[in-house]
């Protein structure tokens, strides 16, 4: 018999007492799990910022902050553009970087040459994102047509680079410091017969990324998901950290995964694999592609992250194939990655994509973890790694309750007329209905195989300790689909003559 505590079991006078509280009737029931992006990246050297981590609702508000044209900016263009087409209500929360004491900022030149014999109207590009248009008028000499430039490189607010006076050049210097820098490209486009040329050298002088432990160390208790990496995918010192610190986060009392992504434009899986053949054993860090493209490798990662972000908060049962990163570059068609290439890619613990009419399109998106002579690493694919982070949210939205902590505990057979008591079969059953709603969300499969195989008993070294175990199989997706067409001919009947 349930007994009512609105007045207090020693009340002797008369008195009605309703008590009037919220009741969750929400057991065993699924709720996907929130997915959260962080931003691991620089502001502008010329900008004076917070670090203290911060939630951004817009590209603009990104750029106010930590100035335009940075990591951290060109990054939530992707993220929150201002269309709305990005991971739309999934929060997004900067945990800012400041240049290293000793970073260097890559520099590149354009170096124009000539006098110009007939007007032209040209732009210098990098990394895909056009200055204004500049005019070059006839009898233009190099002083003349530098001082455009610049104008029109300045311009333009997102720029990656600030345009000065080289004398005889302009120089272009990132507006952060670091080997990350050296990822701009130059471009300059216009007419050919003015008379005036463009030489152009490369961003190469980057140097000294700073240390991401700082950003890492004000995750706290939030459940961060998604992590984009905005450094360089060659710092191997901060994907080592990253690696550490989501390693950590799936500890038993800690119950946070998340995933941490990096881009990177290398033309061939074995540049990349390179890279993460060192990382076999590893779960958290996933490389993600842009074959070729002149997108700088952070903003081709977070076109993609906006795209698995938003699946995995809205379907976590699904995979991210065809998800479309339309406002990165891909790169030429002859650089794409073959089935062959893609193939050995993914076996090597590398993503990666396919360009269709124009467009980039995710195809596997799969961390580092490939142990030799494991034909399905658990850990390969992000969507499996997500299933099991819903199913560890879920089991903590039913266990980690008020109702369960430090609730009378006693064995299955005993009578009690107390509300508050537990008992092993009642944390059964809550699992229970949690397969059971997990498998009807497809994202387990076999629901019979779990509740046939759950357990909760009450420890027979601790009274005060419930052990369980819930043993689940995760559901597939339809990556591969293999069709046998047979045909043959059809042969007419000979007529019978009478």
């Amino acid at each position: 018999m349930a007994i009512s505590t609105a007045v207090d079991a020693s009340a002797v006078a008369r008195v009605v007492g309703i008590q009037t509280k919220f009741i969750n009737t929400n057991v065993g029931g699924v709720v996907f799990l929130p997915q959260r992006v962080a931003v691991i990246g620089q502001g502008a050297t010329a900008t004076v910022y917070p670090t203290t981590k911060f939630q951004v609702s817009s590209a603009a508000e990104a750029g106010t902050r930590y100035g335009f044209g940075s990591p951290i900016h060109l990054a939530c263009e992707q993220l929150l553009p201002a269309n709305g087409d990005g991971v739309r209500s999934v929060p997004v929360t900067v945990y800012p970087l400041v240049d290293d004491g000793a970073g260097v900022a890559a520099v590149g030149e354009v170096t124009p040459v000539g006098t110009a014999t007939k007007a032209g109207t040209f732009r210098v590009l990098v990394n895909g994102i056009d200055s204004a248009q500049f005019t070059v008028a006839v009898g233009d000499v190099v002083a003349d047509v530098i001082t455009k430039a610049i104008a029109a490189i300045n311009g333009v607010l997102r720029m990656p680079v600030v345009a000065s006076d080289g004398a005889t050049k302009v120089t272009l210097t990132a507006k952060w410091k670091g080997e990350s820098g050296n990822d701009l490209f130059i471009q300059v486009t216009g007419p050919t017969d003015t008379g005036v040329t463009f030489g152009i050298t490369q961003p190469t002088t980057g140097a000294g990324n700073p240390d991401v432990q700082d950003a890492l160390d004000q995750v706290g208790n939030v459940w961060e998901t998604m992590v984009l990496n905005c450094l360089n995918i060659e710092d191997s010192t901060a994907l080592d950290a990253y690696e550490v610190f989501g390693e950590g986060r799936w500890g038993a009392l800690t119950r946070k995964p998340l995933l941490v992504f990096t881009g990177h434009s290398y033309e061939t899986p074995a540049e990349i694999i390179a890279i993460t053949d060192t990382r076999k054993a590893q779960r958290v860090n996933v490389m993600l592609p842009n074959p070729g493209s002149v997108s700088l490798p952070l903003v081709s990662a977070a076109g993609q992250l906006a795209r698995v972000a938003l699946t995995a908060n809205n379907n976590p049962a699904r995979d991210y194939a065809r998800g479309v990163a339309k406002y990165v570059e891909p790169g030429a068609d002859g650089v794409q990655w073959n089935y062959v290439q893609r193939d050995q890619a993914v076996k090597g613990g590398a993503s990666t994509v396919e360009v269709r009419d124009g467009e980039v399109n995710i195809s596997d998106v799969v961390t580092t973890y490939h142990p030799d002579g494991d034909q399905n690493p658990a850990y390969r694919y992000v969507c499996d790694v997500v299933k099991v982070m819903n199913c560890i949210f879920n089991l903590d939205l039913q266990f980690n309750t008020a109702a369960w902590d430090g609730a009378p505990l006693i064995p299955d057979n005993q009578p009690t007329v107390n509300p508050d008591a537990k008992k092993p079969k009642d944390a059964r059953a809550v699992m229970s209905t949690l397969a059971y709603n997990l498998g009807l969300n497809a994202l387990i499969s076999d629901i019979e195989y779990t509740q046939d195989n759950l357990q909760a008993e009450i420890n027979d070294q601790n009274p005060k300790r419930l052990d369980a175990v819930f043993p689940v199989k995760l559901s597939g997706n339809a990556n591969i689909i293999s069709v046998d067409l047979n045909f043959g001919f059809y042969f007419g009947t000979s007529a019978v003559r009478v």
